[in-house]
């Protein structure tokens, strides 16, 4: 019973097989393996942009904070939310990265809003040299709270950023779930809807550690590649990134395993309704919940063995009804039987 991020799941089977398979002879380093040719092409494909430039980094955090990088100056600030992953949870990369551009934060949730983001922009008058500079517009799909843009909402962000001649990232760990959700394609949910570059992750849904890196100007391209070399991002031995990658995209494993995430999630939410106590705190979108259980439940849920993020605490001290917030989150790999016992303990059966 552990949901406690799908970053503590295993690796798809493919995706180890994948680079079982690679193990194999010698092959080219630094990017130029036979693999990376494939990569590249069926992400073009995939995304319906033949000339994008397509790269591999190993961490989430290196990929937003590199691509943040090369769409801005270091004298620019960086528009995203209080709840951006690069905001909260990546120790100042995307700053060191960028060599000092700031972040200015965008409203005061997980979602931003054109009139957060007229605001925010507005905030710092654009010419004036005491002020930092207007940056790029960074989205993160799906939120740190789980939630996820529609295409059309995106499409609003990104007016607004090419009205002031900005660029857009979209932060995309969660890329696959997002698209499930969503029931779109990925050109749909990125450069149809005005996104200039986006990672799409494979660390959270089945890959040991790959997340790709997509810009669809190639004037992005050697920049890129400078900074992913000089920050010590570009692997010797690429074809194990590469093999992940494949692996992954092939027979649509990607969108599968994300199908499969977000459906556990939808009936482990669905469970948790019935619950006495029980309150879900966000809509379930994707494959995160968000919801508060009185503390014994709490109590009872951790005495059997079942991990999960708890935000409010302490867990021993307190009221048994006071409810206390908790996020589950559900990978490929959790199965129904996971899911009825953890239900099934939260119930007091």
């Amino acid at each position: 019973m552990n949901f406690a991020s799908d970053n503590t799941g295993p690796a798809l089977p493919a995706v180890m097989q994948a680079m079982i398979d690679a193990n194999a002879g010698y092959s080219p380093s630094y990017g130029e393996d036979a693999l990376m040719d494939e990569v590249r092409d069926r992400l073009r494909t995939l995304f319906e942009a033949p000339q994008a430039s397509v790269y591999l980094v190993a961490t989430g955090t290196a990929a937003n904070a590199l691509a943040l990088a090369t769409l801005s100056q270091p004298w620019q600030t960086v528009f995203c939310t209080p709840l951006a992953h690069i905001h909260t949870d990546e120790c100042n990369a995307p700053e060191f990265f960028t060599g000092g551009a700031k972040l200015s934060l965008v409203g005061q949730a997980d979602k931003m809003t054109p009139d957060a983001l007229r605001a925010a922009i507005g905030a710092w008058p654009a010419g004036d040299v005491h002020n930092p500079q207007h940056g790029p517009v960074a989205l993160t799909q799906a939120t740190e709270r789980g939630r996820i843009y529609t295409c059309a909402e995106i499409a609003a962000l990104c007016q607004i950023a090419r009205d002031h001649g900005l660029p857009t990232y979209m932060d995309g760990a969660r890329f696959a779930n997002a698209v499930a959700a969503l029931g779109c394609t990925p050109a749909e949910m990125t450069w149809k809807a005005g996104i200039d570059a986006v990672s799409m992750g494979g660390t959270k849904n089945g890959c040991l550690g790959v997340e790709a890196v997509i810009f669809f100007n190639p004037e992005n391209a050697w920049e890129f590649e400078l900074r992913r070399k000089r920050s010590a991002h570009l692997f010797s031995k690429h074809r194990y990134l590469s093999a992940q990658m494949l692996g992954y995209l092939r027979d649509n494993l990607w969108l599968d395993t994300a199908q499969t995430a977000n459906a556990r999630a939808a009936r482990l939410a669905a469970g948790l309704r019935d619950v006495s106590g029980a309150e879900i705190v966000f809509d379930r979108e994707v494959n995160m919940i968000f919801a508060t259980l009185p503390r014994a439940t709490h109590q009872r849920l951790r005495a059997a063995g079942a991990a999960y993020a708890l935000y409010d605490g302490p867990l021993d001290n307190g009221p048994a009804d006071e409810p206390l917030m908790m996020r589950l989150v559900c990978d490929w790999s959790i199965t129904e039987a996971d899911i009825s016992r953890f239900l099934d303990i939260a119930h007091g059966a």
